[in-house]
Formats: structure tokens, C-alpha cells, sequence
């Protein structure tokens, strides 16, 4: 007899779920149950009874059910890479779509099918050889499921969307264990809510994409000063993004200099201001765009370059490496008033960890022409999402990191206008009906309708209407 939690379940139970199951079945006596239950983020460490490595959607099928009729909570994990470490659970099941890699591109009619274990870097390696991408993240070991199910913020979507506006259908699981499609004409309403309602209603396991004629050269990178020119830095950044067109992408970032390899010795480390383009048209338009930022004050180092748009898209994972310890706070913002720019201004020098970091991402365009009811997302309206990192690579750095981030969401918190679900923590229902605003009495009726008990619960979730 195998013990799940507090709950018993015969070997037979086990037997019968491995018949058929074509992926591997990992109990905490298997050889490689301490690899398979580590997510990206390191200050998770939960211990799942049974982690279930799907191959295929009979595998997820099969999972699904043998939670459900056991009463086991259940985690969804795709590429594993949610803050709050989400796609892992103490005591409980986790469906584990990480094997399930298959990529399809289509350039003739401009699409791409993908499974729901691919990564962001995957899906970009595919799509780009044709010229082609979908508007995703910002760091390529992400992975698409969580991303596409949140909304999906990157270099492209002033120009091209979120990544659920470029989404055409899904092929979901069900909490019945059924499986369904959805797009804009066959289950319309599940289809709104998957575009930016989370895994609140099953389990995706593939998704189609419209792609994108995407470089393969951009004008992309970083350009920075001292963080002591914060507050002049933003105050020009906030008028000159103003006239940006819909081409030019930024995130301001506050930070130390990384320690790679293009950043100089005598800067690296040093606490700065950044402003990382990414200027998804013609290279030469994009020079004239971005002239004036870097005229404007001399920079303390300008990478901002064109480059291949692979190589812009691996730009941050060396800042996000698996394994480290990440806490984030996150708000969104109508505009970077002049009391937001003053705590910029304030807690940038407070920097510690070389790998903590604010990251404000510049929206509108292409977003915000999307009506607010059109998908679950909430924050169409909004003029910029903060994301506040207070990240270490070690346990014993972590609480000075965690305190940073939150005296600076803090101070922020007066002037946010909603938050985006893919950078929330654990931090209840407030929270997370703040971030799907007047969208969130629709997804739970949608919840109601799918999921009536909450088998998908740990999420940001949505509870089903009463």
C-alpha cells in the first residue's frame, strides 16, 4: 500500500493508473523524485505523492481522473516556472506536462501548433528559421503554458499583442477528464476565459498560435546610467515612450550590473537605471526612435544594438537562472507619476543581491487596443506592470531580498490600478480579483460551468460562482 498524504491508496490503485500510461509514474522512492519535484523557483521545496510525467493527452486523461476520484489535490506543472511555485504541491498529484514538447509550424498559413511542456526559447527556435514568431515573455526557459494561459507580456506586444491575442484554439482536459477544443467558434466562452483566466478550467495540452513576421535582426538591448540619475531618467523616459510608436518595446529596469560577459568589469555590479529596447520593425527606422533617449544624457553603457532576435530573447536568463530563491511583488500603474518616480528614485540605491531587480514594462499600443471584455485579462488599461524582484542565490540572503521588495510594492501600492496574475504570489482572493477587474464575476460563472468543485484550485484561482 502506498500512502498519499493522509490518504491511502492500494498498489492496485497505482497498477491500474500505470496500464496504459505511456509516460513514466514518479513516487517518492524513485530514483529521480528529487529532480522531478524541484521547480524552477528554489524556495519552493513541497514533496508531491505521485508526480505523473505525461506523454500524450490519453496520459493526462488518465492523471486527471485518478486524482479527481481520490480526492488528491492536484498541480498542473508545464514548464514549471511560476513564481509562487504553483505547478507543485505537498501531498498531492502533479500532472506533469514537461515531456510533452511537440512543436508544428505551419508558414504557409502562419501558424504554429504547440504542446504544453514547450519553452519559450523551443518555440522561438522553430518559429524563427521561417521568420515568424509569437509575441511570448522575456525569458526562454519559461514556459508557454503558464505564460499564454496569463496573458503573456514581452519585447512584441506594443506591436503585436499579448501572447493570448495571437491564440486560435486550445485542446483542453477537462475536470471531468474529457477532452475538449476551444477557439472562437466551438466552446467560444471557455476560449475567453483561457485567454488570460489561468488554469482555472483544465488543462491545456496544445495550443495554436497565429504568427508574426518577426526580424530575424532587431535593434534591441540595454542602455544605463548610474542609478543615482533615476529620477531625471525616468522623468525623460516617461515623456519620450509618450510618441513611442507601437515598433518600440521598453522595460525600465533598476538593478546592480550583471556580471556577464558584455558588461565591463568596472561596472559590473554597480546599482543602475536601464532602459532595454526592443524595436520590432525596420533597424534604420529604429535608430532614429531611439536617438533621443540616448542623446539625451550620456550613458554609463549602451548594448542596445541590432542583433538576432533569438539573442535578444536569452538577453535576462542569466538573471533568472533555475534553482535560485525569487519573491515578487507586482503592481500595475496608469503612468509613471512623479511620487512613482520619487520611489524609484528612493529604493533603487537600497539594492542589495546582484540578482534582485524592479522591472516596469511598458504597455498600450496593440495591447490596449483589444476591448477590456474581448479576453479574461484584466489590465488592458493599464499603462505599465511593475514587477518587483527580490531575488538571492542563496537561502541565507533571502529574507534582507523579500524585505526590499516589499517596502517597495509599499510604496508603490497607493498608486497601482490592478496587477497582471502571471507575477502574483500566494496572496488570496483580494488580489486576485483585482487583477481580472470587472472580467472576474464572468470567470465565475465560466468556473461554475467547468470546473464546479475546484479540482484546479492552485492557481491564482478563481472560485466557481455559488
Amino acid at each position: 500500500m502506498t500512502e498519499i498524504g493522509t490518504r491511502s491508496v492500494t498498489g492496485a490503485a497505482l497498477d491500474a493508473l500505470a496500464d496504459g500510461f505511456r509516460g513514466e509514474l514518479v513516487t517518492p522512492d524513485h530514483p529521480g523524485y528529487e529532480d522531478h519535484r524541484r521547480v524552477w523557483n528554489g524556495s519552493i521545496d513541497r514533496r508531491p505523492a505521485l508526480i505523473a510525467r505525461c506523454v500524450g493527452v490519453a496520459d493526462v486523461i488518465a492523471a486527471v481522473r485518478f486524482g479527481r476520484e481520490r480526492a488528491l489535490p492536484v498541480a498542473v506543472r508545464g514548464g514549471g516556472h511560476s513564481f509562487p511555485g504553483l505547478s507543485v504541491v505537498d501531498d498531492g498529484l502533479v500532472v506533469d506536462l514537461s515531456l510533452m514538447r511537440g512543436t508544428r509550424v505551419d508558414p504557409a498559413g502562419a501558424t504554429v501548433r504547440a504542446q504544453a511542456g514547450v519553452l519559450l526559447g523551443e518555440l522561438d527556435h522553430e518559429t524563427q528559421a521561417f521568420g515568424l514568431a509569437v509575441p511570448s515573455g522575456i525569458v526562454t526557459h519559461t514556459g508557454i503554458a503558464g505564460l499564454t494561459l496569463g496573458g503573456g507580456i514581452g519585447w512584441l506586444m506594443r506591436k503585436h499583442g499579448l501572447t493570448i491575442d495571437r491564440l486560435r484554439s486550445v485542446d483542453l482536459v477537462t475536470a471531468a477528464g474529457d477532452l475538449v477544443h476551444a477557439d472562437a467558434e466551438e466552446n467560444p466562452d471557455l476560449f475567453w476565459g483561457v485567454r488570460g483566466g489561468g488554469g482555472n478550467f483544465g488543462v491545456v495540452t496544445e495550443f495554436e498560435y497565429a504568427l508574426e513576421r518577426v526580424g530575424p535582426i532587431v535593434l534591441a538591448g540595454p542602455t544605463m546610467w548610474e542609478v543615482e540619475h533615476a529620477g531625471p531618467v525616468m522623468r525623460f523616459y516617461r515623456d519620450w515612450i509618450a510618441e513611442a510608436p507601437d515598433e518600440l518595446m521598453t522595460m525600465l529596469v533598476v538593478r546592480r550590473a550583471p556580471t556577464i560577459p558584455a558588461v565591463p568589469p568596472e561596472i559590473q555590479g554597480r546599482r543602475v537605471v536601464v532602459v532595454v529596447s526592443c524595436y520590432a520593425g525596420d533597424v534604420a527606422d529604429g535608430e532614429r526612435v531611439l536617438a533621443p533617449l540616448r542623446a539625451h544624457r550620456p550613458p554609463l553603457l549602451d548594448l542596445c544594438r541590432p542583433q538576432p532576435y533569438l539573442a535578444h530573447q536569452a538577453l535576462l536568463d542569466p538573471s533568472f537562472r533555475p534553482g535560485w530563491w525569487y519573491y515578487v511583488r507586482s503592481h500595475d500603474l496608469a503612468g509613471l507619476t512623479d511620487p512613482v518616480v520619487d520611489v524609484f528614485a528612493e529604493m533603487g540605491p537600497q539594492v542589495v543581491s546582484p540578482i534582485t531587480s524592479v522591472g516596469v514594462f511598458h504597455l498600450g499600443g496593440a495591447v490596449a487596443r483589444v476591448p477590456a471584455d474581448a479576453t479574461a485579462f484584466g489590465g488592458r488599461a493599464s499603462g505599465h506592470t511593475v514587477n518587483i524582484n527580490g531575488n538571492a542565490r542563496t537561502p541565507h540572503e533571502f529574507d534582507v531580498e523579500k524585505d526590499w521588495a516589499r517596502r517597495f510594492s509599499e510604496a508603490l501600492a497607493p498608486h497601482a490600478v490592478g496587477a497582471y496574475s502571471n507575477f502574483l504570489m500566494e496572496e488570496g482572493p483580494d488580489r486576485v480579483r483585482r487583477s481580472y477587474g470587472a472580467n472576474f464575476g464572468r470567470l465565475q460563472e465560466l468556473k461554475r460551468r467547468w470546473d464546479p468543485d475546484n479540482v484546479f484550485h492552485l492557481n491564482q484561482n478563481i472560485p466557481p460562482a455559488a
